[in-house]
């Protein structure tokens, strides 16, 4: 018996083993693809400017291994009107710079504090875009939601920008559009994970599962096969705190790498995309809401069981939480809530029911709000050339 028993333990070790080094081989393949080897810097200035959406998590993705990939896949709602437009000026140089040279300008003024991250960003990528270091690269963004308040700005800022990276590089080597969507996921991916996701819409799905058709750790893949209803959903985000959060995503992501329920969490979040999935085709709201719902709490728990241990909801953000539950409960209509890394709650309902759920919000939640302050949102499609 205990013969055998240590044949299984080394079996289970040696296809453990194999299936690693698949999977790195399949990535290093894919990876491949997008090393731009044909595109020649050019001596022309160039000019675009790039506009992309913020998106929610539904399976939300907490954890993730170097190079930006995720410990589990998440799927989300790309949404429409909470968007980052970024416009960016290449100017040919002399000769190549070791590093990219570049300038950041945030809301008309200078962003020192961007920098770090945006220079770790280039350094990732210039090895799928080398002619990068020939150009000075300035950029200049705005967004149409608060920065760093529990909205998706990183997701939205990098693909925007890797929209425009890539929009360069089509100028210099010529590119299909399926190449073009998902070099920029791919991208998007390096400079923030969720970023990934804020390419197409009406919902994207990023990181390995096996009901996902073609995804992929390396990009966000489109999720296509859903009821028509969930194509026109509400997002309506309660701005509770418009602040810059406690405890960055970054921080978060890194304390899951020794966090007593990580590999529970993964298998977890896995499970309840398959489920959703099912869920999304069939139109079953009851189902998503309970889904979606668990899902938002088992993030934060584990945010509140991390070492060190912190705690992202403030109390507006539970007396929201409880109003829902009891609208729903007297009201019976579909209207459920979802969290991001942060306080802020988003609310989410199909179309049919708008006006209602608007008219429970400024009545009975805004009270809630930082300035009495909301953002009505839609599904949206995805990145746009402005």
């Amino acid at each position: 018996y205990r013969r055998q028993r240590q044949m299984c333990i080394r079996d289970r070790r040696y296809v453990l083993a194999l299936t690693t080094v698949i999977k790195h081989v399949y990535l290093w393949s894919m990876e491949k693809r997008f090393i731009s080897s044909n595109a020649q810097p050019q001596q022309d200035a160039y000019h675009t400017k790039w506009q992309a959406p913020s998106n929610i998590a539904l399976v939300k993705y907490w954890g993730k291994t170097l190079p930006q990939l995720p410990k589990n896949a998440s799927l989300s709602f790309t949404l429409s009107d909470a968007q980052t437009k970024t416009e960016v000026n290449f100017t040919p140089l002399g000769a190549p710079t070791k590093k990219v040279s570049f300038s950041i300008l945030f809301e008309g003024e200078e962003k020192p504090s961007f920098r770090p991250k945006l220079e770790a960003f280039f350094d990732l990528i210039t090895a799928y875009q080398p002619f990068l270091l020939h150009y000075d690269i300035a950029i200049s963004s705005h967004n149409t939601f608060p920065h760093s308040s529990g909205i998706a700005s990183s997701a939205s800022s990098m693909a925007a920008l890797a929209a425009c990276l890539v929009d360069l590089e089509s100028q210099l080597s010529p590119m299909d559009e399926k190449l073009k969507l998902e070099k920029t996921s791919f991208l998007a991916r390096l400079g923030s994970g969720s970023a990934s996701r804020s390419v197409q819409g009406p919902m994207m799905a990023w990181g390995t599962h096996p009901s996902v058709i073609a995804s992929s750790d390396l990009i966000a893949v489109t999720v296509n096969d859903i009821h028509p209803i969930f194509t026109t959903y509400c997002d309506t985000i309660l701005l509770v705190d418009k602040g810059q959060k406690q405890v960055s995503s970054t921080l978060g992501h890194k304390l899951m790498h020794n966090h007593p329920y990580a590999s529970q969490r993964f298998a977890q979040a896995n499970s309840q995309l398959a489920a959703l999935l099912s869920v999304l085709k069939s139109g079953n709201l009851d189902a998503f809401i309970s889904i979606v719902e668990k899902e938002a709490l088992d993030l934060h728990a584990m945010m509140m069981t991390s070492d060190p241990y912190f705690i992202l909801m403030q109390p507006n953000t539970l007396q929201i939480i409880n109003a829902v539950w009891q609208f729903r409960f007297e009201t019976k209509m579909p209207l459920c809530f979802t969290l991001d890394a942060g306080a802020n709650v988003h609310l989410l309902y199909p179309s049919n029911v708008a006006d209602k759920v608007k008219a429970f919000i400024a009545s009975d939640l805004l009270q809630f709000c930082q300035n009495r302050q909301c953002v009505h949102d839609v599904v949206g499609t995805g990145i746009k050339k402005c």
